[in-house]
């Protein structure tokens, strides 16, 4: 998959991946609040980590986040609240992990990038363990 340098503010349709034309009828008023909700948080951390990055992941119906390998029954992703960004360089997990403030302010939580080798995964609900940074 090619990445392309992102020079603006992430969009919904970014988030969307095209998904929301095809599975219309899964993506309900509470979902697309969710999703408004998720890209408004990680374009206020982006802009405060002075970094770009493409979404890898965003919103994933049943049946796509039933096809992603290793992917959680109850994962984030399918009700819009989480998101992973591509981050080969691993310069977003970094500043994250340096700057756990900032994740606590804006609401966000981070799985730990052990998990994540070429991708950044944050969410706007937090995990069971109700740690800022998680294992998954």
């Amino acid at each position: 998959m090619k990445v392309r340098k992102r020079t603006t503010a992430l969009k919904l349709a970014d988030y969307y991946m095209g998904r929301d034309r095809e599975y219309r009828r899964e993506l309900t008023p509470e979902l697309r609040a969710n999703a408004r909700e998720t890209v408004r948080r990680i374009n206020r951390l982006l802009k405060r980590a002075g970094l770009l990055r493409q979404v890898s992941s965003g919103w994933r119906p049943a049946a796509i986040n039933a096809a992603v390998p290793g992917a959680a029954k109850g994962s984030k992703h399918i009700s819009c609240l989480a998101i992973d960004l591509e981050d080969r360089d691993g310069a977003l997990d970094a500043w994250c992990l340096a700057h756990l403030d900032v994740l606590e302010d804006i609401g966000l939580w981070l799985e730990h990038p052990a998990a994540t080798p070429d991708w950044c995964h944050l969410q706007t609900q937090p995990p069971r363990s109700g740690k800022r940074v998680f294992e998954p």
